[in-house]
Parts: C-alpha cells; sequence; structure tokens
C-alpha cells in the first residue's frame, strides 16, 4: 500500500540491467491476477534489442524513454492461443468479434497492471505509454502479430535515474457514484477541478499554450477532436485486419 501511495511514474533510467530471472519472476506472479473464464487472454511482448526499440519509438511518437529504457513490455489482448487451442482439441471457437476483444484487452490491462505494482513494489520505475492504442498496425506489423492479438498497452521499465514529484488526483468523491450514477452540477465540477487548476505546473500549461483554461489545453492542443477521430478510424481498420471486427 505504501508503495501505491507513492507510485510515479518513471520516465528516466539508469543503465543498469534487469535479470530474466526478475523478469520471469514478475511476469509469474502477475499471472495471479483475475482473468475471463480462467482463460488468460492476453500475451506480452518483451523487446530489449536496441533496433526493435528503434522501430517500435515511431508507434510511441518517438518518446525517450522507449530508447532508453532497458525493457520495452507490450501487453496484448490474445484470442489467438485459446483459438488455436480449441481448433486442436475438436472445438469450435468463435472469438472473431468485438466482444471477444474487449474480455482479451480487459484481461491484458489487468496483467499489465498487476505487473506494474509488482515491478514497483520490487524498486523498479515504470511508465505507461497510451500511445499503444493510438498507432495499433504500426505496433502489429512491428512485433509480427498474428490474427486474434491486438496491443492495449506498452510500459517501459528500468531502474529509476529519477525522482519525480506525485502527479495530482481528483478527490475520491468526484469519482464514486452511491447506488446510480449521478451527474454533476456546475457547481461540483468547479469544486472537484478546484485543486487541479490551481496547481503552477497547470496554470504554466494554460500560459505557454496561450489558453484560457486548463480544460483547453486537454481539447484544443493535447487531445483534439480532429486527432482522436483519424486515430479512432486507424484502431476500427486495425481491429478489422486482426480479425475482431468484420
Amino acid at each position: 500500500m505504501k508503495n501505491l501511495k507513492e507510485r510515479r511514474t518513471i520516465r528516466k533510467y539508469s543503465k543498469r540491467e534487469i535479470p530474466d530471472t526478475l523478469l520471469y519472476e514478475m511476469l509469474t506472479l502477475s499471472e495471479r491476477t483475475p482473468t475471463m473464464g480462467n482463460l488468460q487472454l492476453y500475451s506480452v511482448v518483451i523487446t530489449r534489442d536496441s533496433k526493435m526499440k528503434e522501430k517500435l519509438s515511431p508507434a510511441h511518437f518517438d518518446q525517450p524513454m522507449v530508447k532508453a529504457a532497458p525493457v520495452i513490455l507490450t501487453f496484448c489482448a490474445d484470442f489467438n492461443r485459446t483459438t488455436r487451442w480449441a481448433n486442436e482439441r475438436k472445438a469450435q471457437p468463435g472469438y472473431n468479434n468485438f466482444l471477444s476483444f474487449m474480455n482479451a484487452a480487459t484481461d491484458a490491462l489487468l496483467y499489465c497492471q498487476t505487473f506494474c505494482n509488482i515491478a514497483e513494489e520490487k524498486g523498479l520505475g515504470t511508465c505507461f505509454l497510451g500511445t499503444t492504442v493510438y498507432m495499433p498496425q504500426m505496433i502489429i506489423d512491428t512485433l509480427q502479430l498474428p490474427k486474434l492479438v491486438f496491443p492495449v498497452a506498452t510500459i517501459t521499465l528500468g531502474w529509476p535515474d529519477e525522482m519525480p514529484s506525485l502527479t495530482d488526483r481528483l478527490p475520491l468523491e468526484s469519482v464514486i457514484h452511491h447506488e446510480r450514477y449521478k451527474d454533476y452540477s456546475l457547481e461540483k465540477i468547479n469544486d472537484y477541478y478546484a485543486e487541479k487548476e490551481s496547481l503552477e505546473e497547470n496554470k504554466n500549461f494554460v500560459a505557454i499554450n496561450h489558453k484560457e483554461t486548463l480544460a483547453q489545453v486537454y481539447t484544443d492542443m493535447r487531445y483534439t477532436k480532429k486527432n482522436n477521430e483519424a486515430m479512432s478510424e486507424a484502431l476500427v481498420s486495425a481491429l478489422k485486419s486482426q480479425g475482431f471486427l468484420p
């Protein structure tokens, strides 16, 4: 619990290597995570080779830690293995559909989070790369993922070479609802986002981007409608090519 309270995103790593024995121990422990139907609908691709990191880097917008971290882990929704197993055992699989993708993606994300918790408990640092679902086809091609395998999460992993500040979080009351979902009033929105908007670093984001509000930094600069729509099209296209959508 102490580790979770002090959890930080690490983007700078020392040159100290991560032994395979430690990596496999953590990956094995992570298998105790919840899984749909006890099928473990995930796979993870371990990247250590510098040339492979170079190839993966553009898919993650060339963020420096992709090349600098000792290990890159790509967590994949995987119904290929289960399908192959079913075919070899005289069963009739029917997992080339969106529901199966959702089940496998959920499995993979749970496995990823459990791994992050264990790794950070061991003193390692991680950075979760949300870019994985922005350019999935590039990752699919680079890692040679077969049909019914889809990348849903990537983390960089290594021994920390920095101690950044804790990132801000919304108050608990902003994310919980009792018995039913109760929509947010203007008063509640003002209350819940007051601390985030008052932070000096966030005020600086607003100033350097020449915006009026922090929300505009997100909608106009970081996660725009145009980019979201374009990347949504690419995501759907990749889901089709991997066999999860018709």
